[in-house]
C-alpha cells in the first residue's frame, strides 16, 4: 500500500506554517481556511463577471454579486464556464472536509448547491468530449477517413482534433468495420449532439434561475466573511478531531481505503471480459466494477483540496478531460499521474456505456450494431489500461516537484 502523503508528525509544508504546530493553533488553521475559501469565491465571482461580459447568461447578476465581482478582461463561454465550474467544486469539497471548522448549518445548505452548479454546468463539455473520444475511435479503428466533426451547439465552442493529412487506407480485415463505422458514428453524432444541446439549454436556464443567484449571492457573501463555526457545544459533525491537519489527514484516510478496496490484482491484468459481456448485455445500468473507481476519483480530489488549503498551492489537474485545470502546477507527480490515469478511466467507462446504448437503438444495420460493439470493446479495453496505469503510479513513492 503507498505510503500516506500526510504524517501527522511531521511539519506542515513551509507555505501553510504560521506557527511551528499548526494542528494545535486553532487561530491559524481557521484563518489558512478562510484565506483558501475567500480566495476561491474571489475566482467564482470573477468567472462569473467574465460569464456576463460573454452574454451567456440571459438574465445578469443579482445586485450583491455584481457589486463583489473585480472586473476581469471578456474571455470565452467555455472557458467561463470551466472557471464557475473550477472554483464551485474547490469550494464544495472544502466545505465537505473541513465542515468541523465552519457553521454547520452554513455549509450543510451550501455545499449541495454548490454540487449542483457544477455538475449542471461540466455536463455541456462532458457530451462534446464524449462525441470527439468514441468519433477519433471510431476513425483509429476502421482505418477509414476521418469522420465528419461533430455539430456545434449554439452559444459553445469546441475544439476538435485535426484529421491527419494523408488518411490511411482501410485493411482489408476491417472490411466489414469501415461500412459499419460511418453509420455508427452519424448515430452517435445525433444521441450525443442531441444531448449536447439539452445539457447547454439547462446550464443557461440554470444560470438564469433564482436557485443560482441566491447561490452566487452567498458566494459574494463568503469573498468577504467566512462563517467559522462558533465556540460551544459541538454538533455532531464537528466531534471529529477540528485541526487543519487532523481533518486532511482523515480525508487521506478514506482515500487510501478506498484505494484499499479495489481490485488491483484484476487492474493488472490486460483482460477483464466480465466488464465487456456486462457491458453489451441487455442491462443499461452502470456496470458495477466502475463505481468504486469514481468514487476514488472523488476521494483523490477531495484530498488535493485538502492539501491546497495546507500548502496553499495548487495541486494541479489533468488536460484534456471535461473538467480541467489547465492553470495549474500539480505538487505531486504521483498524484498527477494517478488523477490522469483516474480521468481517462472516467472518459472512457461513459464513452463505452454511450456506445452499448447506441448498439441498443432498434433495427439499426448488422454493420452499424457490429462497429459499435467494436467500438464498445475498445473503451473498455481503455478502462482496463487506465485502472493499470493508476495501480502502477499509485504504487511508487510520492515525488514533490521542487
Amino acid at each position: 500500500m503507498a505510503q500516506r502523503h500526510l504524517d501527522p508528525t511531521d511539519r506542515a509544508p513551509a507555505k501553510a506554517m504560521a506557527h511551528p504546530h499548526p494542528a494545535s493553533d486553532s487561530a491559524s488553521d481557521t484563518d489558512a481556511l478562510a484565506s483558501y475559501l475567500r480566495g476561491q469565491a474571489t475566482e467564482f465571482l470573477r468567472a462569473l463577471r467574465r460569464h456576463r461580459e460573454t452574454g451567456a447568461s440571459p438574465n445578469g447578476a443579482s445586485p450583491a454579486t455584481r457589486s463583489a465581482a473585480p472586473p476581469a478582461p471578456p474571455t470565452t463561454h467555455v472557458e467561463t464556464a470551466r472557471a464557475l465550474r473550477r472554483a464551485a467544486r474547490r469550494l464544495s469539497g472544502t466545505l465537505h472536509t473541513f465542515q468541523p471548522l465552519l457553521d454547520a448549518d452554513w455549509a450543510e445548505g451550501m455545499r449541495p448547491e454548490l454540487a449542483w452548479l457544477s455538475g449542471t454546468l461540466a455536463m455541456e463539455h462532458a457530451y462534446a468530449s464524449r462525441l470527439d473520444r468514441l468519433l477519433q475511435a471510431l476513425h483509429r479503428l476502421s482505418g477509414s477517413a476521418p469522420l465528419p466533426s461533430p455539430r456545434p451547439v449554439s452559444g459553445g465552442t469546441r475544439a476538435t482534433a485535426p484529421p491527419p493529412a494523408t488518411p490511411p487506407t482501410a485493411h482489408p480485415d476491417r472490411g466489414n468495420l469501415t461500412v459499419g463505422a460511418a453509420k455508427a458514428g452519424a448515430l452517435l453524432d445525433r444521441q450525443l449532439t442531441l444531448a449536447r444541446t439539452r445539457a447547454h439549454s439547462t446550464a443557461l436556464q440554470a444560470l438564469g434561475s433564482s436557485r443560482f443567484h441566491a447561490v452566487a449571492d452567498k458566494v459574494a457573501l463568503l469573498a468577504s466573511e467566512v462563517p467559522l463555526r462558533t465556540t460551544g457545544p459541538l454538533t455532531a459533525a464537528a466531534a471529529a478531531p477540528t485541526g487543519l491537519r487532523p481533518l486532511a489527514i482523515a480525508a487521506e484516510d478514506r482515500l487510501t481505503d478506498a484505494v484499499a478496496a479495489l481490485p488491483l490484482v484484476t487492474a493488472g491484468s490486460p483482460y477483464n471480459a466480465q466488464a465487456l459481456v456486462h457491458g453489451l448485455s441487455p442491462d443499461p445500468s452502470p456496470h458495477p466494477q466502475d463505481a468504486p473507481w469514481h468514487q476514488v476519483r472523488l476521494l483523490l480530489r477531495l484530498h488535493r483540496y485538502a492539501l491546497e488549503v495546507l500548502t496553499g498551492e495548487p495541486t494541479g489537474h489533468t488536460a484534456g478531460t471535461a473538467e480541467t485545470d489547465p492553470d495549474d502546477d500539480c505538487a505531486d507527480v504521483r498524484l498527477l499521474a494517478a488523477g490522469e490515469a483516474l480521468d481517462r478511466h472516467r472518459d472512457a467507462s461513459e464513452a463505452a456505456a454511450a456506445a452499448a446504448q447506441a448498439a441498443r437503438t432498434p433495427r439499426i444495420a448488422p454493420a452499424t450494431a457490429y462497429a459499435l460493439g467494436v467500438l464498445h470493446a475498445d473503451q473498455r479495453h481503455e478502462v482496463e489500461a487506465a485502472r493499470y496505469a493508476f495501480q502502477h503510479s499509485w504504487h511508487k513513492e510520492p515525488i514533490r516537484l521542487p
